[in-house]
């Protein structure tokens, strides 16, 4: 086994995303093979923001061989496709996760704007984007950012709600422009499988010019699969698999960019910090 070391930035082992049979300490147990060390289960609304919160205190008991514990945090949000379901009982949810369970919540989100699919009208999407980003900046959380076909309102909304300290560019699907728009306000871009797709040049050449120390790499399992596993149901284990296509990419060293990602990553969700037991 490898003893280059990854963190999974952003994944779904939640019941409602994790495919039939796979159990979660299965799937970190898997990563742990594969020299994955830690893992950001992420929440997209109140019910998988309350068992995100749930797997990563499970996954806290997980040991991997040869690498100790294995590490595991959780966020909470709402994405923009459930906007219209509004956020009171999110909020509660967050209250009581940064209560009841300190140092394991790191992030707001999932959160943003899709103008992709629209599955909720794109004013109530600002409106709830908006509310989530004071969020992060009132209790000193990550936000996790999803933006698709929606960089301009996007970026005016962190502009304009002045931004927590701590922005994570989730599955990065932007051009060079975007990505240079985004480091611009201090974010931190997150890479998928999406960096492996024939048809993502434009996220490749974003990836170019990400500076390393905001460059982070994730595998948004169970979607986005990396080549050459495209059509199966993407898992945790597979982040190495995204970085070493990152390290091709960059012309750089694999054990490099696994260093410098778990380094961004800490970063980036302030990893580090004792957990608030007040």
């Amino acid at each position: 086994m490898t003893a280059m070391q990854w963190i999974d930035s952003h994944c779904h082992l939640q019941d409602e995303y994790r495919p039939e049979g796979t159990g979660v300490v299965g799937a970190a147990e898997a990563a742990s093979e594969q020299g994955v060390a830690g893992l950001i289960c992420v929440g997209t609304g109140p019910a998988s923001s309350r068992e995100a919160v749930a797997v990563a205190g499970l996954l806290r008991s997980v040991v991997g061989p040869d690498q100790g514990a294995f590490e595991s945090w959780a966020t909470i949000g709402l994405h923009p496709h459930d906007a219209v379901q509004g956020l009171a009982e999110t909020e509660s949810v967050l209250d009581s996760a940064l209560k009841e369970s300190p140092g394991v919540v790191v992030a707001v989100g999932e959160c943003g704007l899709d103008y992709h699919y629209d599955n909720s009208p794109r004013d109530v999407q600002r409106a709830v984007f908006a509310e989530q980003v004071t969020w992060a900046r009132k209790h000193n959380l990550t936000l996790v950012v999803h933006s698709r076909d929606a960089w301009d309102d996007t970026l005016d909304i962190l502009d304009v709600e002045d931004g927590p300290e701590r922005i994570v560019l989730h599955c990065f699907t932007g051009d060079a422009d975007a990505a240079s728009r985004c480091l611009d306000l201090g974010a931190f871009l997150s890479f998928s499988g999406i960096v492996t797709f024939k048809n993502a040049s434009d996220v490749r050449d974003a990836l170019k010019i990400c500076p390393a120390d905001r460059l982070l790499v994730e595998t948004d399992a169970p979607f986005l699969a990396p080549v050459p596993h495209r059509g199966e149901q993407n898992q945790p284990a597979w982040v190495r698999v995204v970085g070493e296509a990152v390290a091709q990419i960059r012309s750089e060293p694999v054990e490099v960019v696994a260093s410098s990602t778990v380094a961004a990553t800490r970063a980036a969700f302030d990893l580090d910090r004792p957990p608030d037991l007040s």
